[in-house]
């Protein structure tokens, strides 16, 4: 697992700038999702461009990039992993 304390800090999404959808790999929906987005190997947030597989942190939500669909991969609270 990857120490999510050293993840880069994104922020909340903001509805104005281009960020790819999230979504948990477990949910019913992530199969929709993932039809809906072309997948490419990036993900966007907030208008940055990431690479597929990197890991950030949206406020305590802990989030990695699978090829144009960020997948939530649990806290980036230290006090609450």
């Amino acid at each position: 697992m990857t120490d999510s304390i050293h993840l880069p800090q994104v922020g909340s999404p903001d509805p104005e700038l281009n960020t790819s959808p999230i979504a948990e790999e477990t949910d019913e929906e992530y199969d929709v999702v993932k039809q809906e987005v072309p997948g490419e190997p990036i993900c966007y947030f907030n208008s940055q461009t990431f690479q597929d597989g990197q890991h950030v942190c949206s406020g305590h939500i802990h989030l990695r990039c699978n090829y144009g669909v960020w997948v939530t991969e649990g806290s980036c609270d230290p006090d609450n992993p």
